[in-house]
């Protein structure tokens, strides 16, 4: 009992070392980590590499290091990752072990990336079994009889090995699968930490997220900065038709510099359903100046600003869509309903056809390019536009056909 205090003890003292940095001179280690992760995952490591030396120079920073030694890695240069990781660990022991052993194994050197990730299990800094298992660097030594042997080891605790089957069941919507284990961690760990985290996941994937909320709320009193705890506090409380309370967890994870822009794509959802469209905006521009060509976000982005009552703004978001995404018919959607709000209908009715030459079956679009050609006088063309859409199986189309189109 005491070990494993003690271990927890250390994977706090990493936490706050790695979850609270000191801001680089303006820019906190949040910005630049966001920034350097979207280069990095976007083929452009060595703009990822430039401005986290910048960062470097300002501040020695554990984070930064290993994330300019995976910009490293992405360039194919190894010696300059490990350099990084090396001093990673010096300024904090053990945490750039895993990226190691990565290293070593695209070297094809298995015996010294072996060695590193043994360091990595040993230290609180380990991944789980399934991590590891699916990082493709390690499929150039995985046929190698180091690591079958290295694996022959049991490395992982019953309950690890427990809550790393309820995440599998529970992320593929397998309740009974996940509940059957569930039963097994109870009875052997009753109302431990573990077991109510497992109970909440299966809670949420069984649709039961008031009482999702109710564990994950609890186990965060004692763990108010538990990662998992908060994701999945979030996903229940959208689920339950609560933006606020998401959106304020999703600012608690953002405050805790999780790097993972995706939380400003969820955060602004929560604000658009919140009606605070200003905070939604900045949301989604500030994730579009990371990935500016993201076609979720740039849809967002205009129907926010639309929203705003900035139509020409909106216009400019979905022209942009249209122009990185010229096949995709929810796009022409999208800048149509932008002008058929703006009651531009001859555009409108453009951007309509397109869309139906992408998906001819869609009775929606009929029936709004019919309403933007009876705006525009062509009453004829209207009806044949709603008679499609009713023929498809849209029955709002029904009052525009006796109204308009029976004489």
């Amino acid at each position: 009992m005491k070990t494993r205090l003690l271990y927890i003890a250390g994977i706090l003292l990493a936490l706050t070392v790695l979850v609270f940095p000191e801001p680089v001179y303006g820019q906190s280690v949040l910005d630049y980590l966001l920034k350097a992760k979207a280069f990095n995952s976007t083929g452009r490591p060595d703009k990822s590499v430039k401005i986290l030396t910048e960062a470097l120079e300002k501040q020695k920073n554990n984070r930064l290091l290993l994330e300019r030694a995976e910009a490293y890695i992405l360039k194919g240069d190894y010696s300059g990752a490990i350099a990084d990781l090396n001093s990673a660990n010096d300024l904090h022991d053990q945490s750039g072990e895993y990226a190691l052993a990565r290293v070593y194994a695209l070297k094809g050197d298995a015996a010294t990336s072996l060695y590193h990730l043994e360091l990595s299990m040993k230290s609180v800094f380990r991944r789980s079994e399934k991590e590891i298992m699916l990082d493709p660097a390690f499929s150039r030594i995985e046929n190698r009889p180091e690591w079958r042997q290295f694996w022959k080891k049991d490395w992982y605790s019953l309950t690890e090995k427990k809550i790393s089957e309820i995440e599998y069941y529970t992320s593929n919507g397998k309740i009974e699968e996940a509940s059957a284990v569930l039963n097994e961690l109870e009875k052997s760990y009753p109302g431990s930490v573990i077991a109510r985290y497992a109970e909440s996941l299966v809670d949420i994937t069984a649709g039961r997220f008031t009482s999702a909320v109710r564990i994950l709320s609890e186990l965060l009193a004692t763990d108010p900065g538990n990662e998992k705890y908060l994701k999945a506090l979030a996903q229940a409380q959208e689920s339950l038709n609560n933006p606020a309370g998401a959106s304020g967890t999703y600012s608690k994870l953002l405050s805790l510099d999780v790097a993972d822009a995706v939380l400003l794509i969820q955060r602004a959802e929560c604000y658009r359903k919140t009606g605070e469209t200003d905070k939604a905006i900045a949301d989604i521009e500030k994730y579009l100046e990371l990935y500016p060509e993201d076609i979720k976000a740039l849809s967002m982005a205009g129907k926010l600003n639309a929203t705003s009552g900035d139509n020409l703004k909106a216009l400019k978001y979905f022209s942009e869509n249209l122009k990185n995404n010229p096949n995709d018919p929810q796009c022409y959607l999208d800048r149509a309903g932008s002008y058929f709000a703006a009651r531009s209908w001859d555009w409108a009715v453009k951007d309509y056809a397109m869309a139906l030459d992408l998906d001819p079956g869609n009775s929606e679009t009929w029936l709004y390019k019919g309403i933007a050609l009876l705006n525009s006088g062509k009453t004829d063309d209207a009806c044949f536009d709603f008679k499609k859409s009713f023929g498809l199986g849209n029955k709002k189309a029904t009052d525009y056909i006796s109204r308009h189109c029976i004489k």
